[in-house]
């Protein structure tokens, strides 16, 4: 795990492209938005005193969910997750771990479809120090409770990593990577077990180069997925995209790459469209799926000196797009009304230095939206009911 990221640093180092990419935003750019931000309160999770930790936010079928956990003044960690019938009062929901690790979860990604949702947690441990994967559904008592699997459904030899879940009509998908390349995990509406899978056509590495998937999202005509291809011969990756009707058979569309390093990182449908972002060069940079293709759209921020820059979060509502992403130094909020065709950046209600222990989520439904950030010392949730121009 730990050389699969020094790798991915190091290409991102040495591959930033011309000064100024295609797209690359203006020197005068736009002011800032200014949401007016309403901090929201959190109730502390049962089982002892700790410091919140917030990692991602979904909303459906008018309710609101919150997952992360707890981290007590020893180091330890227990999951959490909290919900909400308005997006303004929230409370916390049960939780029941089984195993050993599940107890220690810290949840990062949840998936939301009928008012209801699936979980990915985690918990480094184990002679090797990888990440300790579960899965969790909710039960009809309201309930998140862990889903039993082998260690080699998300571990074992061939372990990369696990990266995000997704929920749409047939049931519940994830993707992430394993020594193959790009996998993914299916299973059906009750996300009671998923199915592994690896090393399937066009899906994962081949002769034409490494595949790495990093999200997922539910189309009209089954999933969609995106990351990159790292070309035979290469050492910068073009973006990617793959179809799939069930999660289990995929075709796959490697985007024209320029001669920077270009990958996709997150994907949702933003009025009925979908749309990427990911890395483009030194900028961050929308795709967007047109009737004749993917093609790139806008590009916005600038990747700092040092660190590695990510998109942590994507979501839309309408044509709007809100994305949450770090240049390597802090994270920045950003913010699109045009399906990702420009962008402008929206004023935090704190600044988070980027690190290993922060985090910063976004979701959005109708006109309001909702920002999640844990800066490394303190979680917090606020929400906005406009832009703020």
């Amino acid at each position: 795990m730990i050389a699969v990221f020094g790798l991915f640093a190091l290409l991102l180092a040495g591959c930033d492209g011309p000064a100024a990419p295609t797209g690359a935003p203006s020197a005068a750019a736009a002011p800032a938005l200014r949401p007016s931000w309403q901090a929201l309160t959190l109730p502390a999770p049962p089982g002892g005193a700790g410091r919140l930790l917030v990692r991602d936010v979904a909303a459906c079928a008018g309710r609101w969910f919150l997952v992360g956990g707890v981290a007590d003044a020893a180091g330890g960690t227990r999951p959490a997750v909290w919900t909400s019938v308005d997006g303004t009062a929230w409370t916390v929901l049960p939780v029941r771990a089984d195993s050993f690790y599940g107890k220690q979860n810290v949840l990062s990604s949840v998936a939301c479809r009928d008012g209801r949702v699936a979980v990915i947690g985690a918990k480094v441990g184990g002679a090797h120090g990888y990440p300790r994967v579960s899965t969790w559904r909710q039960v009809a008592d309201g309930a998140l409770v862990e889903v039993q699997a082998s260690f080699e459904t998300y571990g074992g030899p061939k372990a990369v990593n696990v990266s995000r879940l997704a929920a749409g009509p047939a049931g519940w998908l994830i993707v992430g990577n394993r020594s193959a390349g790009a996998a993914s995990w299916v299973s059906a509406p009750e996300a009671a077990e998923f199915a592994l899978v690896e090393g399937a056509p066009g899906l994962a590495s081949d002769s034409t180069g490494v595949t790495w998937a990093f999200d997922a999202a539910a189309t009209s005509s089954g999933w969609l997925a995106v990351g990159g291809l790292l070309p035979a011969g290469r050492i910068d990756r073009d973006p990617a995209v793959w179809s799939s009707p069930d999660g289990r058979s995929w075709q796959r569309t490697v985007l024209p790459g320029g001669p920077e390093y270009e990958e996709l990182q997150r994907v949702v449908l933003a009025g009925g469209t979908p749309v990427a972002v990911g890395l483009r060069g030194a900028t961050f940079g929308a795709w967007r799926q047109e009737a004749d293709g993917w093609v790139a759209a806008g590009a916005f921020g600038r990747r700092s000196a040092a660190g590695v820059p990510q998109v942590a979060s994507l979501v839309g509502s309408g044509d709007r797009l809100f994305a949450a992403v770090t240049d390597g130094g802090r994270y920045s909020v950003w913010v699109s009304t045009d399906r990702g065709g420009s962008w402008r950046e929206a004023a935090m209600p704190l600044d988070v230095a980027a690190g290993a222990d922060r985090d910063v989520a976004l979701v959005a439904v109708g006109d309001r939206w909702w920002l999640a950030v844990d800066d490394g010392s303190r979680s917090g949730l606020w929400w906005a009911g406009g832009l703020g121009d």
